[in-house]
C-alpha cells in the first residue's frame, strides 16, 4: 500500500483550504463595511466573533458530510453497487485527511486555549 495520494485527492483537499481561507479573509472585510454604515452597524454587534464561529461550523459541516458520503459509499461497495473503485478510494482518502486535519485544528485550539489561561492577568 503507498502512503503518496493522487493527484486529484490533493487538489481537492488544495481548494478546500483554499475556499476556507478566502471565506475567514472575507470576514473582517464585511466587519469593516458594516462599520462604515451607521444603521448597519448597531444591527450586527461582534461580526468578528460570529464569524470565527460560523468558519468552525462550516468546517465541521463540510467534513461531517465527507464523512457520510464516504459511509454510503463504501456501503455501495459492500453490496456490489459501486461504479468506479478508484473515486471510491480517493472520496475515502479525501475524507480521512479531512478529518485527521479538523483533529490537528482541534489540537492547536486547545493548545492556544491552554496556554492563554496560563498566563498571568
Amino acid at each position: 500500500m503507498s502512503a503518496f495520494l493522487p493527484v486529484e485527492a490533493l487538489s481537492a483537499l488544495s481548494m478546500q483550504a483554499q475556499n476556507m481561507v478566502a471565506i475567514a479573509n472575507a470576514a473582517p472585510t464585511q466587519g469593516a463595511a458594516l462599520a462604515d454604515m451607521p444603521g448597519l452597524a448597531a444591527a450586527h454587534t461582534g461580526p468578528a466573533a460570529g464569524s470565527f464561529g460560523q468558519l468552525v461550523a462550516n468546517g465541521i459541516a463540510q467534513v461531517n458530510n465527507q464523512l457520510a458520503s464516504s459511509q454510503v459509499d463504501l456501503q455501495k461497495l459492500a453490496l456490489g453497487d459501486a461504479q468506479n473503485l478508484h473515486q471510491i478510494m480517493i472520496n475515502l482518502e479525501e475524507s480521512r485527511l479531512s478529518f485527521q486535519l479538523m483533529m490537528q485544528v482541534r489540537s492547536r485550539l486547545l493548545e492556544a486555549y491552554q496556554d492563554i489561561m496560563k498566563m498571568p492577568i
